[in-house]
């Protein structure tokens, strides 16, 4: 009877539901802001364009301390373990035992024992039992199908961590730049608001300018100086980020040169297809999509009988010395059907809970794929906007720095008022602000480009549970 079974199941055993298929996805065929088709080719460590010790030393630190790729890695971990526990369905347990017991029989009860019979008796016990859950119909294979997605997802998003962490730090590392750059900005303007206050006042006492001047010089010396504090405060506020982000708490970073950084060159956006392929928050999004669609099955499977074979083996006696010999031994061999009959409809709700999680995921992949080709789109525009950009401001610098030096020369010469000198410093002042910012924005739409096409991960690395 139980060779029928096992041959019944070999040659009827089926999968049921869904196989997964890769949803047909509308793609551009092209970025709006590019006509480059070539494939991208980005460096796996893209952050060392930008050729700053400094910047890698900093991101190393975060990739190796910071809490969120701590916590992404110990999620690889779990998704590792789950994946063998569902590989482990796939084999009997095999449990052993031994006991002894030691009973009398009572001389009260009716009929009363025989007289031949002990009223106390000794039983040793010694067994090896196993069982085995025939996969029938392919609960066991979709169950470890979604853990090996779920697996392939977890990695996915430990490598979304790592890239997102590595560049949230280069940016908070050039917004940290930037307010060096600003200070020294604010650092000059504070020096020449000193002088102009020290020329009002030599031109007062000589008779040549009125208290007004002097005090419109206090004005903007004030001005400058809490210009000054606010950008200290500020940088303290992002080397604090940078701590936090590197795992460093007690960081400091030395001031360094903005401009002392490279621009790296535009990386070829590719094909939006190969975007796919490249971008782990989308790799992760359809294994969670495959990983949903395969509990359809482990649901639908429910609906089914569960057949178990059940074995067991070892040896029975009144004494122990006598155990393991000959006439000892006892077996077993059985086969288990459990059918459901009436659950009020539980098994069905759970199979459509099922495929409203495949929907869910499926939005979330298709959702995943259009937030990846507009960053794409914006990184894209952005670099080349903010490149158009420093060219107009560094016109606009030019010409508000002549413009400071003629208002200087008419307002000592007594041709003109020395608020035309406060205008045209505080004019040169932000003409060179926004510069330093322009800068900054261009270093950060670099780093967003990278991310948004991939960069800093491997497909080709992909492991293989």
């Amino acid at each position: 009877m139980i060779r029928f079974f096992i041959l019944l199941f070999l040659a009827g055993c089926t999968t049921v539901g869904p196989d997964y298929k890769r949803p047909a996805i509308e793609l551009p065929a092209q970025y709006p802001a590019s006509s480059v088709k070539e494939e991208a080719a980005l460096p796996v460590e893209w952050w060392k364009l930008y050729s700053d010790p400094t910047l890698d030393e900093l991101v190393a630190s975060a990739r190796e301390k910071n809490a969120d790729v701590r916590l992404a890695a110990a999620r690889v971990r779990e998704a590792e373990a789950v994946l063998r526990e569902a590989g482990a369905a796939f084999y009997p347990d095999v449990a052993g035992g031994y006991s002894a017991t030691r009973s009398k029989v009572s001389t009260r009860t009716t009929p009363p024992p025989q007289a031949s019979a002990p009223l106390e008796r000794s039983q040793h016990s010694l067994t090896a039992s196993t069982s085995f859950e025939l996969d029938f119909w392919g609960r066991l294979a979709r169950a470890g199908e979604a853990a090996q997605a779920n697996l392939l997802a977890s990695r996915f998003s430990h490598q979304v961590v790592a890239l997102t962490l590595a560049g949230a730090t280069a940016q908070a590392y050039f917004a940290l730049r930037s307010l060096d750059a600003q200070s020294a900005v604010l650092e000059r303007s504070l020096q020449a608001r000193r002088d102009s206050l020290e020329i009002a006042r030599a031109r007062l006492e000589a008779g040549l300018a009125s208290e007004l001047d002097v005090h419109q010089a206090q004005g903007a010396l004030a001005d400058a100086l809490a210009q000054r504090r606010e950008a200290a405060r500020q940088r303290a506020a992002v080397e604090r980020l940078l701590g936090q982000l590197s795992g460093r708490p007690d960081l400091k970073v030395s001031p360094a040169d903005l401009f002392a950084l490279p621009l790296p060159p535009v990386p070829p956006p590719g094909l939006p297809s190969a975007l796919l392929e490249r971008r782990p928050d989308i790799r992760a999004a359809e294994q969670s999509l495959v990983a949903a669609n395969a509990q359809i099955g482990v649901a639908r499977a429910a609906l089914f009988p569960t057949i178990s074979l059940t074995a067991s083996l070892g040896a029975q006696s009144a004494e122990l010395s006598s155990l393991l010999s000959s006439g000892a031994g006892i077996w077993s061999l059985g086969l288990g059907l459990a059918a459901p009959i009436f659950d009020a409809g539980r098994r069905e709700a759970r199979v459509e809970q099922a495929d409203a999680r495949r929907e869910q995921a499926l939005a979330s992949y298709q959702r995943s794929i259009e937030t990846a080709f507009r960053e794409v789109a914006d990184a894209l525009v952005n670099v080349e906007q903010t490149s158009g950009v420093e060219s107009d401001l560094e016109a606009r610098l030019r010409a508000a720095r002549s413009a400071l030096e003629l208002s200087s020369l008419r307002y000592e010469s007594g041709y003109s008022p020395f608020l035309e000198v406060l205008d045209a410093q505080r004019t040169a002042n932000d003409a060179e602000l926004a510069f330093v910012r322009n800068r900054q924005a261009r270093l950060a739409f670099s780093v967003d480009l990278m991310k948004a096409l991939g960069g800093g991960w491997n497909s080709g690395s992909e492991q293989k549970p």
